[in-house]
């Protein structure tokens, strides 16, 4: 059937009339980077891009066939699932925007990652930008191995059906090892540096660390904005990531060890978490598919539940996977619920909450108003 007739692929019968269907999905991939002492990393977006102005993300960005190999066509399984292509264009886009390299010495044995100069580092993220050398030859000629290995898939997101832009975005969560804190890429993020990107800065003004709980409460504040998405994964792990240790006597050598000991403990926590099911506590919760899947393989696509009489915040519901996965098994969570109040090209009072909870407010505020009329 020709494209754009009635039931063909952009568009479908409906009794108001032609519907135009969704915009297809781009492609993308992110990484929540956590510091040799479990913090995040995060990039200040300019206030001048069309997408997140001024807002604070994780580094990542589209996958390009050019650097990450075929990518899963439209109406492929494949498409909004992890895989090599994912893998390699999140670590490509770190790269780009950070000049962190997640990347191992093709000889040397240990979770050691390759270490080069800042010169050299800027020269690459220049050249595999503009595409004149393909990420992964670069590394492998500068004498590494891309480390797609240590990448945790934590959720996808599929940006709602109503956006004209559209992603299909897989998370992954990368733990850089307790001991390369001497990364000169790591060390000026952790300084709040001005990070020389490829484009000249047109993206990205700064690269920072820090811990997920002050991440939140700068947003709480209004100091920085979060997205939903960001805001949401930055609540899970900072159950986990809940800073350093408290102060203890003893001797140099032994009190590193207890910190190197903690954060360890802290990883392996939030891994155990990424895996486990069922992933709600509330009773009728639990008894949801979606509680079944884990965190790895959670899509979350938000759907508007309503608005909030009290302060007339967004609801947005997370446990449809969009619908591309419709009629699949696949879903996000339907535990907890985002509330939130979107401005032009910006959000603030972004809060997670108790799903039940917040409807059953919608509820008592509804019999309220009611009341009132009588």
């Amino acid at each position: 059937m020709p494209a754009g007739t009635p039931g063909s692929a952009r568009h479908s019968s409906t009794a108001a009339g032609l519907k135009k269907q969704p915009a297809e999905p781009r492609p993308s991939a992110s990484i929540i980077l956590l510091s040799p002492t479990n913090q995040v990393l995060l990039l200040h977006r300019v206030h001048t891009l069309s997408a997140f102005p001024s807002a604070h993300v994780f580094p990542g960005g589209n996958l390009s066939a050019f650097h990450d190999g075929d990518i899963p066509p439209p109406g492929d399984a494949g498409r909004h699932a992890d895989s090599l292509p994912y893998r390699l264009g999140a670590i490509r886009e770190t790269f780009e925007e950070s000049g962190i390299l997640l990347a191992q010495h093709m000889c040397a044995g240990g979770d050691a990652l390759l270490n080069l100069p800042s010169a050299d580092r800027d020269e690459a993220r220049r050249a595999i930008y503009e595409n004149k050398e393909r990420f992964v030859d670069w590394v492998e000629r500068v004498g590494g191995v891309v480390d797609a290995e240590n990448l945790v898939p934590f959720t996808r997101w599929i940006t709602p059906e109503a956006t004209p832009k559209r992603f299909t975005t897989q998370m992954y969560l990368y733990m850089l090892p307790l001991s390369s804190s001497e990364d000169p890429a790591i060390a000026a993020a952790q300084s709040e540096a001005m990070i020389p990107t490829p484009d000249g800065g047109v993206e990205h003004m700064a690269a920072r660390f820090d811990d997920a709980a002050s991440w939140l409460e700068k947003q709480r504040k209004g100091e920085i904005i979060l997205f939903p998405p960001q805001y949401f994964l930055l609540q899970l792990i900072s159950q986990f990531l809940t800073g350093p240790p408290p102060p203890s006597a003893g001797s140099v050598n032994n009190l590193a060890a207890g910190v190197t000991e903690h954060y360890a403990w802290q990883r392996e926590r939030l891994r155990g978490f990424l895996d486990a099911v069922p992933t709600a506590t509330e009773p009728r919760a639990a008894g949801h598919h979606t509680a079944w899947i884990p965190w790895k393989d959670k899509v979350i696509s938000p759907v508007t539940l309503g608005l909030r009489r009290s302060d007339r915040r967004t609801i947005l519901g997370l446990d449809k996977p969009g619908p591309e996965l419709k009629g699949t098994e696949r879903g996000g969570d339907w535990e907890r619920v985002v509330l939130v109040k979107f401005g032009k090209g910006v959000v603030r009072d972004v809060e997670v909450r108790s799903r039940e909870e917040v409807l059953a407010e919608e509820r008592k505020a509804e019999r309220a108003a009611e009341a009132l009329k009588l």
